[in-house]
């Protein structure tokens, strides 16, 4: 299903996506190496209760999801388990998925922090994955298609030799987590779902240093690149107005 969202529909994702903003902001700030990935749970579980908002992740699915955001590092693509026994090192990156729910609606978005010093290599990965997004975003319009984000997603990480998860895609957003249109990171330009005034989406590009490949670790979550080498992740969600795209979880003032 997908929805269509009135003004003030709008106004309670912007004020769900708020949230998020203030997690992303505190993050930038506390991530360090000999933190565990609980550890950053627990802050954002704090922040997000801390709003009288409900946690999007936790206990989702089957099985039911354990953490409040999903922690995934290196090699770790996405849903990662926040653990008091994963310890960030020097050198590492992690991905911080997360979700709220305020009032009914959601928001959703996710950002790769690097740990210490980290290679070049995976510095560049983590910023042109966002910047990937940024590609995408340009085509978050009504009247455009998801094959036209996909495909600016797609071409702009191809151009640099990385991997594309196929897999893993971006989603329509609102009164629940998940629903249609899906947004892939890769497509044809002028194909998929035309977008409309009124739509929520998030677009989530999640790029990987070597071959797209990806497989799912035992614990029914964690999914992490076969070839072991790092993968980033970058979303925010969308609304989709007659003036075009507006971000929600973007970190403006909060």
């Amino acid at each position: 299903m997908v929805e269509i969202l009135t003004a003030e529909e709008f106004e309670m994702m912007k004020a769900s996506g708020k949230i998020l903003q203030e997690v992303f902001k505190t993050l930038e700030k506390s991530i360090k190496p000999g933190m565990s990935t609980y550890d950053v749970d627990k802050i954002v579980h704090d922040i997000i209760t801390g709003h009288g908002a409900v946690p999007s992740f936790l206990n989702y699915g089957n099985p039911p999801f354990p953490g409040s955001i999903c922690a995934s590092v290196n090699e770790e693509v996405v849903h990662g388990i926040p653990s008091h026994k994963r310890i960030l090192k020097d050198g590492d990156i992690i991905s911080v998925d997360v979700g709220a729910i305020l009032n009914g609606y959601h928001s959703d978005a996710c950002r790769t922090y690097l740990v210490g010093d980290v290679k070049q290599e995976v510095k560049d990965l983590v910023e042109r994955t966002k910047q990937s997004f940024f590609e995408g975003l340009k085509y978050a319009k009504a009247g455009m298609r998801t094959g036209d984000i996909g495909h600016a997603v797609q071409e702009y990480c191809e151009g640099f030799g990385y991997g594309v998860v196929r897999e893993l895609t971006g989603h329509g957003i609102g009164t629940s987590l998940h629903q249609d249109p899906e947004v892939l990171n890769y497509g044809k330009a002028g194909h998929g779902y035309k977008l409309k005034a009124g739509m929520a989406i998030c677009i989530e590009p999640m790029i990987t240093l070597g071959k797209r490949y990806i497989e799912q670790l035992s614990d029914g979550w964690t999914i992490v690149t076969r070839d072991g080498l790092p993968a980033a992740h970058y979303e925010n969600t969308i609304l989709i107005t007659e003036d075009g795209p507006v971000m929600t979880t973007f970190e403006e003032d909060v």
